[in-house]
């Protein structure tokens, strides 16, 4: 995305309680979200540079829902950003803020083990071996990666090298390694699910 991008991310269970609205700087981008976690994987990135709570009432809409904060908090002080106001204008410095654990890979001497952490909507279970651990475990070497008893000899650019009715392995739009199958769900072929172990070993 564009330098100084502004993202609204609303996941939102706790609407309406005493969690905090947050605003956040990293840097290239700014966040307006709730303070319950949601940024913790953008955060993991590197600790933001600013970070506010947004308090102040000006910069929403004159009569806000408890149950609808997104609309009348949230996208207001992202509109706001947008058109330019700073940050500090939106409410008080924080110093903390809330994260959620969030399962990491483990990178042995032999191998890297990883999880699937999501399966799309395509059925390509998506797993957490980012592209940095996974290059600095292969370093350029030639790899296999493991689910279950199904084995992978190599690694292809997009979902169209797929070759017909095979399953491979593929870094995503979000730099995690994720299995995909040519037409058809490779979650479902190999039974895999949130949690489902992959294991990346050289060749």
């Amino acid at each position: 995305f564009p330098q100084g991008t502004v993202f609204l991310v609303v996941v939102d269970p706790g609407v309406g309680s005493k969690r905090r609205g947050l605003v956040a700087d990293t840097g290239d981008y700014r966040f307006v979200a709730p303070d319950n976690g949601v940024l913790t994987a953008v955060f993991a990135e590197g600790p933001p540079k600013t970070i506010v709570e947004i308090t102040e009432r000006r910069y929403g809409r004159p009569t806000v829902s408890r149950t609808f904060e997104g609309r009348d908090r949230f996208a207001p002080a992202a509109a706001w950003l947008a058109k330019g106001t700073r940050l500090a204008a939106l409410g008080r410095p924080l110093q903390f803020y809330r994260t959620i654990e969030m399962p990491a890979p483990v990178i042995e001497t032999e191998a890297i083990k990883g999880q699937v952490i999501r399966v799309d909507r395509f059925g390509n279970a998506v797993t957490n071996i980012d592209r940095n651990s996974f290059e600095r475990f292969t370093n350029a070497s030639a790899v296999q990666v493991k689910a279950g008893d199904y084995r992978i000899d190599r690694l292809v650019a997009t979902y169209e090298d797929i070759g017909s009715g095979e399953i491979s392995a593929l870094f995503g739009s979000t730099d995690h390694l994720e299995l995909a199958a040519n037409s058809s769900s490779a979650a479902e072929r190999l039974g895999l699910e949130r949690g489902s172990l992959v294991v990346v070993t050289r060749d």
